[in-house]
């Protein structure tokens, strides 16, 4: 009953992933930086900014691999102190 589960939880974040974008057509999915840049320009077209990035990524690819890491860090690390947290609980119990 267990593994059936997982797999039909499985199954929901796949379709939860990939729904958005076989839907929404023609459609340009940007982040929060660039949508910010839009609206300072907007808002004030002769603004600078005060500095420039010390490292400029070669591409949107990398970007883009460089978040999907800190993505899969970040969920590694609350995924293994769940376990941790879980396994630490179930040894009180017994």
């Amino acid at each position: 009953m267990k593994k059936g589960l997982n797999w039909l939880l499985l199954l929901g974040v796949v379709v939860l992933a990939v729904l958005p974008l076989v839907l929404v057509q023609d459609s340009e999915f940007g982040g929060a930086d660039g949508a910010a840049e839009e609206a300072i320009k907007e808002i004030s077209p002769t603004y600078e900014p005060w500095f420039q990035p010390l490292l400029e990524p070669p591409g949107g690819e990398t970007e883009s691999l460089l978040f999907a890491v800190q993505a899969a860090l970040g969920a590694g690390v609350i995924g293994y102190a769940m376990g941790l947290y879980k396994g630490r609980l179930d040894k009180s119990k017994k």
